[in-house]
């Protein structure tokens, strides 16, 4: 049996499912820094983490509908294996209507897992723990023992402690704040979050080795930090966009502005644009945002930075100590030069 309660016929469905999962991510090309990672998602069944998740209502009437795989209905049961394995988000816990947590969207997933760039040995913190379905690939490729998971909310924690004994995996998991890292459990060789923060915690710098890398989300994308030292990492976006729910317990990151009013449509309908407003919120105007995004030749994400030091955390473009620079929540002293 491939889970607890699940007949034959919803057996064979959840392992075809799985395998056209795992194309249809290999298809997208997230496995590319890392193919190994195609095997940990074949392996670790992902509807064992998500028992139940909500869709929006039928009909487009708004609010959601619990999916259950526990439903009497077996049309509901076949529909909750098949959304379970569809490489879409999957929302798993609400509140007054508010998404407090989620199931990501595989592919993303495996785009950040392959570019975490494992090593045999090394030692991962993840920061928001979920349902404990990344934990779970992470202990597949590396070892229960070398995985640890933190989260703020104890249901959160719980429910995920539960998942991951279900399919077979026992990473160290803790309640906390995961800003603060788990300096109890470092130091660690990765750090990989799956939830927005406003800046880079220097904890997880401090907690890290030498040469560790830190990914995680800031503003709408992923950043990619090399650890030189305790005080010192710094690194470059990756392509993709991203947006996750925001870490608890942390200082809130502002929403995604939206374009000012009169900027030209195709900059405020702009992703990349978005995504500079919201790099640069607090240090630059949007109209200043707008004219050096046109300037520059609509930079992506690529072109962008972040260094974390002893004293100031910083965003920039092209270079750290470029003409382009703006302070990440914590710090100060935006650098603009007009040329």
């Amino acid at each position: 049996m491939d889970g607890p309660g699940l007949d034959r016929a919803l057996d064979d469905l959840a392992a075809s499912a799985r395998a056209a999962m795992v194309r249809a991510v290999e298809a997208s090309g997230a496995f590319a820094a890392d193919p190994r990672w195609r095997e940990a998602f074949g392996a670790v069944p992902r509807h064992l983490f998500v028992p139940y998740y909500y869709v929006g209502a039928a009909g487009g009437a708004g609010g959601f509908e619990r999916c259950w795989g526990e439903s009497p209905d077996p049309r509901t049961r076949e529909r909750w294996v098949r959304g379970a394995y569809e490489d879409t988000p999957l929302a798993t816990r609400l509140r007054d209507g508010e998404l407090l947590s989620s199931s990501s969207q595989p592919s993303l997933m495996a785009l950040m897992l392959a570019e975490l760039r494992v090593e045999p040995g090394d030692r991962v913190l993840e920061i928001g723990a979920g349902t404990g379905y990344n934990a779970a690939l992470l202990s597949y490729r590396l070892g229960d023992d070398h995985v640890t998971t933190v989260d703020l909310d104890p249901e959160i924690t719980e429910s995920a402690r539960r998942h991951l004994a279900a399919a077979g995996y026992r990473p160290t998991i803790v309640t906390g704040d995961g800003a603060r890292g788990v300096p109890e459990h470092a130091p660690f060789d990765r750090i990989i979050a799956t939830c927005r923060l406003a800046s880079v915690p220097r904890a997880w710098i401090a907690q890290c080795r030498p040469g560790a890398l830190v990914l995680t989300p800031l503003a709408t994308g992923l950043v990619a930090l090399t650890v030189r030292d305790a005080g010192h990492a710094e690194g470059h976006f990756l392509h993709t966009p991203a947006y996750f729910v925001p870490l608890r317990g942390a200082s809130r990151p502002a929403p995604e502005p939206a374009a000012p009013s009169g900027v030209l449509r195709r900059a405020g309908e702009s992703d990349l644009f978005r995504f500079l407003l919201a790099l640069t919120r607090g240090s630059l105007e949007p109209r200043e945002a707008y004219a050096l995004w046109e300037r520059e030749g609509m930079p992506d994400r690529r072109r962008y930075g972040v260094t974390v030091g002893v004293r100031r955390a910083w965003a920039w473009l092209d270079e750290p100590e470029g003409p382009y620079a703006w302070p990440l929540p914590g710090s100060s002293g935006a650098r603009l030069v007009e040329p």
